[in-house]
C-alpha cells in the first residue's frame, strides 16, 4: 500500500514538473517571437537626456542624434528581451528533461505492480 502511494506521489510530482516546464517553454517562446516592447516614449527619453539623468548623454545633442540614440536603446532592449527568453527556454527544458525519465521509470513500476 505504501509503495503504491509513494509511486503515485512521485508520478504526480514529476508530471506537474513536466507540465510546468512545458508551459514555461511556451511562454518563453512567445516572448522570443514577440518580445515585450520598450515602454519609454521618445519624449520621455528626450526629457531625461536633456535633464542629464541618462549616463553619458550630452545635453547639446541634436534632435536627430537623440532619435538615433533612442532607436538604438529600443533595439538593444528588444535584443535583451530575446536573450532572456532564450535563457528561460533553456532553464525550462530542465523541468522537462530531468523529471521525464523519472516519470517514465515510475510509470513502468506502476504497471508492474498491477500485474
Amino acid at each position: 500500500m505504501v509503495r503504491h502511494l509513494y509511486t503515485y506521489l512521485v508520478l504526480f510530482a514529476t508530471l506537474m514538473m513536466v507540465i510546468g516546464g512545458g508551459v514555461s517553454i511556451f511562454m518563453a517562446s512567445a516572448d522570443l517571437v514577440s518580445p515585450t516592447g520598450y515602454y519609454q516614449s521618445f519624449t520621455e527619453y528626450k526629457q531625461m537626456t536633456l535633464n542629464g539623468k541618462i549616463e553619458g548623454s550630452e545635453t547639446d545633442m541634436t534632435e536627430e542624434e537623440l532619435r538615433s540614440n533612442y532607436d538604438m536603446y529600443v533595439t538593444e532592449e528588444k535584443a535583451r528581451q530575446k536573450d532572456r527568453a532564450v535563457n528561460q527556454i533553456i532553464k525550462s527544458l530542465g523541468f522537462v528533461v530531468i523529471p521525464l525519465p523519472v516519470f517514465l521509470y515510475f510509470n513502468r513500476l506502476r504497471k508492474q505492480y498491477k500485474e
